[in-house]
């Protein structure tokens, strides 16, 4: 027997602007033609001599806009919201920031993407059998040049440099490694120093801790050492170079809000990939009609409840999704529009997360883009 609709109204999914303010068009307009800079972009970015580009991992619109207070230097820049991209999770996000492409288009749709009945993590490069970098090839996902084939220096975390994610979306960039976020700025500081026209840096301490311990006093804290770090790369910008900020999502504060797929959800499963506010199911054989009933009876009060072809034709990961992108995607799907999270239990972690992402809330779609000139 179905269970009694919520008479809470549903929302509107907030969904990705690829055709303007996305993310996945900022590194083709920072590096395009500069007397076409699109309107959505600052215009303190364009004629620049030098570019860095920050990307604060998990930095969302609202959680900065009700922070600016603690983010003074940030609060000054010029700009405002974008949309990220579907799902509104980092492996997704980072690939479609340095491709400049869709989802639907480089193909890594998610941070646990089917490869066949394996789950790939994308972030760990594994499957269930460990390290999977030989038996699905990175280049096998993601076979598209970033940054418009230029090959810029890009300042990531030292220990990411020979993952299998980062073969994917940085392949043939200048690796520069960090350590720690002061080593960041310094490394930063001496590639503008020695005249680098295009810098890319990526931070992930936000979304770490906004993970571990939500959206409270931790979080707060880490956004002011951030504050910090942007201070002094405003202070070592050379003139007429520009420094642009932007994230991969926001976040939503879920706690222990975890909810079970319902008995007869189950019934009809196969597996599960994706994320826990972005649930891929699969169905078993013959079952996909039964399982997306099933789950728009028993979960459509706290998800939009959509099969493939209307996450596809919808225009969810872009107005092209190629065939193989396609194979990677469940044949329903939960979208959380609640703070709750979907559990699998083949999804784990070092610890249980408090905030998440990966749906198509306000808070986690809109990131900022931030520009200052010297």
């Amino acid at each position: 027997m179905a269970e009694e609709p919520s008479l809470t109204p549903v929302p509107e999914p907030v969904l990705p602007d690829y055709g303007g303010a996305c993310i996945s068009n900022v590194v083709p307009a920072l590096l395009g033609d500069p007397d076409r800079l699109p309107s959505w972009m600052p215009p303190e970015a364009a004629d620049a001599d030098q570019v860095v580009l920050l990307v604060l991992d998990g930095l969302g619109w609202d959680q900065f806009r009700s922070r600016l207070a603690i983010m003074p230097t940030l609060a000054a820049m010029q700009g405002g919201p974008i949309t990220s991209v579907a799902p509104s999770t980092t492996a997704t996000a980072l690939a479609s920031i340095t491709t400049g492409l869709t989802p639907g288009e480089h193909g890594i749709v998610g941070y646990r993407i089917a490869s066949g009945r394996d789950v790939l993590n994308v972030l760990r490069w594994s499957t269930s059998r460990g390290d999977a970098r030989q038996a699905i090839p990175p280049r096998s996902i993601c076979d598209h040049e970033p940054f418009e084939a230029q090959r810029p220096p890009v300042v990531v975390r030292a220990e990411f440099e020979h993952s299998g994610f980062s073969e994917a979306h940085l392949r043939n960039t200048r690796f520069v490694g960090y350590r720690m976020p002061s080593t960041l700025a310094i490394e930063v500081a001496r590639l503008l120093r020695a005249g680098e026209p295009f810098v890319y840096a990526y931070h992930d301490g936000i979304d770490k801790v906004a993970h571990e311990y939500g959206l409270g006093e931790h979080y707060d804290a880490e956004l002011t050492a951030v504050e910090w770090m942007v201070e002094y790369l405003v202070e070592v910008l050379p003139r007429g170079a520009a420094l642009v900020i932007t994230a991969d999502h926001g976040q939503v504060d879920v706690g222990d809000r975890i909810e079970r797929l319902h008995p007869e959800v189950m019934s009809h499963l196969d597996f599960q990939s994706g994320e826990a506010r972005f649930r891929w199911l699969h169905a078993m054989d013959g079952a996909a009609g039964d399982l997306l009933e099933a789950a728009r009876a028993h979960h459509a009060d706290l998800a939009w409840v959509l099969s493939r072809d209307e996450i596809v034709d919808g225009g969810w990961f872009g107005p092209k999704v190629t065939d193989a992108a396609r194979s990677r995607l469940g044949d329903v799907a939960l979208v959380t529009h609640q703070p709750v999270a979907f559990h699998d239990p083949t999804d784990t972690g070092p610890f249980e997360l408090v905030s998440r992402h990966g749906g198509a809330t306000a808070a986690e779609m809109l990131v900022p883009l931030l520009v200052v000139r010297n």
